[in-house]
């Protein structure tokens, strides 16, 4: 499996070209999308068609993530990670 889009190179100058932040902010943000979609899940049966709903699930979360993460949505903060023993 690989990405194409969005490209690698634009997730990575959004992480300061560290893959193992990249890894570990799209999983963060992953599981946040995934439990949003869990508990909505109920609630949009309810309100949306069939179709509807399986054209949301089509999107993996991880798939969301790094196009928020793309779009720089999604950030971090610099002083919050650990430089030695990251």
């Amino acid at each position: 499996m690989s990405i194409i889009e969005p490209k690698i190179d634009v997730l990575l100058n959004e992480t300061d070209n560290d893959r193992f932040l990249l890894c570990a902010l799209a999983s963060k943000r992953a599981h946040d999308i995934n439990d949003m979609m869990r508990g909505q899940r109920d609630r949009a049966i309810q309100l949306q068609t069939a179709v509807e709903i399986a054209r949301a699930a089509d999107t993996k979360p991880l798939s969301m993530a790094f196009n928020e993460i793309a779009r720089g949505e999604v950030s971090y903060d610099p002083e919050s990670i650990d430089v030695k023993n990251h």
